[in-house]
């Protein structure tokens, strides 16, 4: 059993992505938010279960929809909304947007908009911790719709192949976009295919954080080992449609309601009440300290500026001095 200081602040984590998922809903629809956003709500136990077994300097690979993914790794809940807010004082100086965010400190390597796109970055991670002789492991976080594309295939076969420390993390909300999974391929669970790399493949419940912790918790320790690669597939679902466009009419209203039933945040509350490890003091001030750092980091970005025009090439190419120290 994990300690009560542990599981707190994984709910906290999971509260946090809630709630800063839904201030984002709302600042989007006073078009405060430049482009599109993907939001994460209803994913919450997927990151949080994961990221709870890495250390700050292990590494993860993040997807369109990652505000999730930054905040499990410990991004700075500021720094995150003002990049959303296409501000100067993002972690990308507002010129990555919701997609786009990275933060090497913390080992969060970046979001890719592009489907698919994170795993290849993954395996060339996994094989630099190979080659540095470290034990550092990387987590790649991507959708079920990325494990068709050959950035998959040739991602998950050549860590396999090199026995590289990497635990390939598929979120399956059963829809690709608006495609359900069952139209584009035949096996009922995308972990089967970890049979071709000769790599373990676990299913387990996306919606369960401690079931996600738990399995990950083993293919973090198998890949600390150097034993090599996991695919973990968590079953989940999203609460919103695929981007903030998409009002998801193709989802049938008795398969929303069952989800709903099944929310992440409310099933966890409900254990660490019953387990007398949550309070319903605790679980007050707990959601009002997240309201209030949610809050916070929004009037920061609020205040912060937005780039010059002059600044739209600054960051493109690394500068002299840094080729010099190289």
């Amino acid at each position: 059993m994990l300690e009560k200081s542990k599981l707190l602040e994984m709910y906290r984590r999971m509260l946090t992505i809630r709630f800063f998922e839904e201030k984002v809903f709302e600042l989007y629809g006073q078009n405060l938010v430049p482009g599109t956003i993907h939001l994460y709500a209803g994913q919450e136990a997927v990151a949080v279960g994961v990221c709870a077994n890495l250390r700050q300097e292990d590494y993860i690979t993040s997807t369109h929809r990652g505000h999730g993914h930054c905040i499990a790794k410990g991004a700075r809940l500021d720094k995150t909304m003002a990049e959303i807010l296409g501000r100067k004082t993002g972690y990308c100086k507002g010129k990555g947007g919701s997609m786009h965010i990275a933060d090497f400190s913390i080992g969060m390597l970046g979001a890719t908009a592009v489907v698919g796109a994170g795993i290849p970055i993954a395996t060339g991670a996994g094989l630099s911790v190979k080659l540095r002789g470290t034990d550092q492991v990387v987590a790649c976080f991507f959708g079920d719709g990325a494990s068709n594309q050959g950035t998959f295939h040739e991602g998950v076969n050549l860590a396999a192949v090199w026995g590289l420390p990497v635990v390939f993390v598929c979120e399956n909300n059963l829809y690709a976009m608006g495609t359900k999974q069952s139209r584009v391929m035949l096996v009922d669970n995308i972990a089967d295919r970890a049979v071709a790399y000769g790599i373990p493949g676990v299913v387990v419940d996306g919606n369960d954080v401690l079931a996600v912790y738990e399995a990950t918790r083993e293919a973090v320790a198998r890949a600390r080992r150097g034993e090599g690669s996991t695919l973990l597939e968590c079953k989940t679902y999203r609460l919103k449609g695929h981007s903030r466009f998409d009002p998801a009419a193709y989802r049938p209203k008795e398969e929303v309601d069952e989800w709903l039933k099944k929310d992440a945040i409310a099933l966890f509350q409900t254990k660490l009440l019953e387990r007398g490890i949550l309070t319903e003091a605790e679980t007050k001030r707990i959601l009002q300290d997240v309201k209030n750092d949610v809050d916070n980091a929004t009037k920061f970005a609020l205040g912060s500026p937005f780039p010059e025009p002059d600044e739209a090439l600054e960051d493109v190419y690394a500068s002299e001095e840094r080729e010099t120290q190289k």
